[in-house]
């Protein structure tokens, strides 16, 4: 009986300094996973992938320990022009029937300043892994007058190269260029 006792009194003890995590996931209607190019070198095209799922793990309330994984399908790439659509899907770019989805998964996250953070990570594309540093900025917490559920927001943006990922290799910057702006806009919901 004593060694019973022992036993639930250490279990109580312990489970006291233990902090759960909280898992949050996106909100499909209200997440972007969205990315600009320059074309001939004077002009902005942006594009997005339209269906992403991403989770968000996080014990402290300021979401300095949080840990990002992002997937999203390559052939939801939508450009708004249909053409550009199917050329970017197919091998001479993300070769979608080969390399159906890309993945982020954050292996660390530093407090940059006031609701911002400097997100490391692997991002895997095309075949190919690299880490990556993002910039997230928390937007902020509020209960959802639809839904009634808190929601948090996050922007996270930074840049890669596609040529890292030999995506486009047969198009040299003059015509797309190699820096690819990132910006995923994101709200979670438990």
């Amino acid at each position: 009986m004593k060694k019973l006792l022992f036993v639930a009194i250490a279990f109580v003890s312990l489970s006291a300094f233990t902090v759960a995590s909280k898992v949050w996931t996106n909100d499909d209607p209200h997440t972007q996973l969205g990315f600009t190019v320059t074309h001939l070198g004077i002009n902005d095209i942006s594009g997005a992938f339209t269906d992403v799922d991403i989770t968000l793990e996080a014990s402290k309330e300021d979401f300095s320990d949080a840990v990002f994984n992002l997937t999203a399908k390559t052939a939801s790439i939508d450009t708004r022009v249909e053409a550009r659509n199917n050329h970017l899907k197919s091998a001479d770019f993300f070769d979608v029937e080969k390399y159906p989805t890309l993945t982020f998964k954050s292996t660390g996250i530093k407090k940059a300043g006031k609701d911002t953070y400097k997100i490391e990570g692997d991002l895997t594309m095309h075949g190919v892994t690299k880490k990556v540093s993002l910039k997230a900025t928390y937007r902020g917490s509020v209960v959802n007058p639809m839904s009634s559920k808190e929601t948090q927001g996050f922007q996270v943006t930074g840049t890669l190269k596609r040529s890292d990922f030999g995506i486009g290799e047969k198009f040299p910057e003059a015509v797309v260029s190699d820096e690819v702006r990132i910006e995923a806009n994101a709200e979670f919901v438990q």
